[in-house]
């Protein structure tokens, strides 16, 4: 689930932009400018803030990579998974009472109604256990620390920091310079990048306000029948959809009248080195541009994301290949890497895509006896599915996934790449986006 991180009990990242001045220019228009400072007090705060949230970040980035190492150390000598570690850590946790669920229940009844009585319970549910989670989770890393000699090394934040330099030591064994700044280089773009959202979402909303106010103006009119006439009064069907229509349409026009220009720019994704490995795959493998996503089949983020994805992929016929690897969230999801062997399971009879299509779609029901009634329902022969399943091979493959994926930093669902560029805007939009700036020009 996206947003649903491995590592629950550590660490919040937020820092700023790029370091910019109040007066920079962000924008322009006929006849105005737009700038840092006129945006709200708040997102200024975070930008002015960033010399010193930074070296904070770089901090609390260290740490969570060593205890990413603690605890894998821990699930090796367990001979399991750091997710199958961190679940059954937090199994021990006990089910709040009926009381106390709904003492929640009575707190937030209005917020609560929106949803259905089922997953009303279970947020509660999971809202009442995190907290004793959390905690055991700290207390484990506090043990595993000392037992496997975890030492402090260099400064990350003084001086220059080399390759070779040994910031941290787990079990005796060095995190270098060079694996911290490899760590730290996409959550501080993830977290500049959310800030650039901001920055630009501010500013597009700063500049419509503004030129409406203008135009309106100008037509001896006051802002709100200027919208009625180009967007309320032009509404046909009365829909959100129709209204959000109209309105990026007059937005647009206004942008075009007024030569709007955006100055300011979003950071680009770092270039990684992503492999396909030798996961199920759609689309030539010659094409120019490979997307890989690293999926979790109880992930209802994944399933949402799923459809706006192959909707964005089938506006380039022959122009991607489509890669799915494997990275279910044993800690949250208790049934997601049996449905990762299924779904291996059915790629050894070629059926892997109609069989996810059945998963995603299923979330709810992925037990066992599911798992192989969908096995059925597209023809696979059963008594493979089972041999396949059951084999040590699919499990190896969807844990090498999974290690290839922690060591690329995921740590949420979905994440996809695009040749070798993660992809924050999960919509058909944003990832029609992504395909054409990673075309051959």
């Amino acid at each position: 689930m996206k947003f649903i991180k491995i590592l629950f009990f550590i660490f919040v990242l937020m820092i700023g932009a790029f370091a910019q001045r109040t007066d920079d220019v962000l924008a322009t228009a006929t006849g105005m400018t737009f700038r840092l400072r006129d945006l709200s007090p708040e997102t200024q705060k975070d930008v002015a803030d960033l010399p010193v949230k930074i070296p904070k970040a770089r901090l609390s980035l260290l740490e969570q990579l060593v205890s990413r190492r603690v605890f894998d150390a821990e699930a090796k000598a367990r001979g399991i998974t750091m997710g199958k570690l961190l679940a059954d850590e937090k199994a021990k946790v006990k089910d709040p009472s009926d009381a106390e669920i709904q003492k929640v229940f009575d707190a937030n009844a209005d917020k609560l109604a929106e949803l259905s009585p089922e997953n009303a319970r279970k947020q509660v549910i999971s809202f009442l256990r995190n907290g004793p989670e959390q905690k055991l989770l700290g207390d484990l890393y506090t043990q595993l620390k000392i037992k496997y000699k975890v030492t402090s090394g260099k400064d990350v934040n003084v001086g220059t920091l080399a390759p070779t330099d040994t910031v941290a030591t787990v079990d005796g064994k060095p995190i270098t310079g060079k694996e911290f700044e490899d760590w730290v280089r996409v959550p501080l773009y993830e977290a500049r990048a959310d800030m650039a959202d901001v920055i630009l979402d501010e500013l597009d909303e700063l500049i419509y306000n503004t030129l409406v106010t203008n135009d309106a103006k100008s037509q001896g009119l006051d802002s709100s029948a200027l919208i009625a006439r180009e967007v309320s009064n032009k509404m046909k069907d009365f829909t959100d959809e129709e209204r959000m229509t109209l309105e990026m349409a007059f937005r647009n026009s206004l942008s075009a009248k007024y030569k709007v220009k955006i100055l300011y720019s979003e950071p680009e994704a770092p270039l990684e080195n992503i492999s396909v490995d030798d996961d199920p795959a759609s689309g030539p493998s010659t094409a120019p541009v490979t997307v890989i996503m690293f999926s979790d089949f109880q992930c209802s983020a994944c399933a949402a994301t799923h459809p706006a994805l192959k909707k964005a992929i089938e506006q380039f016929p022959g122009k991607v290949r489509f890669v799915v690897r494997d990275f279910p969230l044993e800690s949250i999801h208790e049934n997601a890497f049996a449905a990762a062997r299924a779904a291996n399971a059915a790629n050894a009879q070629g059926k892997f895509f109609e069989y996810t299509e059945i998963l995603y779609k299923n979330q709810g029901a992925l037990d066992a006896a599911s798992l192989k009634k969908y096995a059925t329902q597209i023809g696979l022969n059963a008594t493979q599915f089972d041999i396949d399943f059951n084999a040590e091979k699919a499990a190896a493959e969807i844990r090498k996934d999974v290690a290839d994926g922690e060591a690329y930093g995921i740590n949420s669902t979905p994440t996809i790449f695009v040749n070798g560029r993660r992809v924050r805007r999960l919509s058909v939009d944003g990832f029609v986006q992504a395909i054409q700036k990673s075309m051959p020009k």
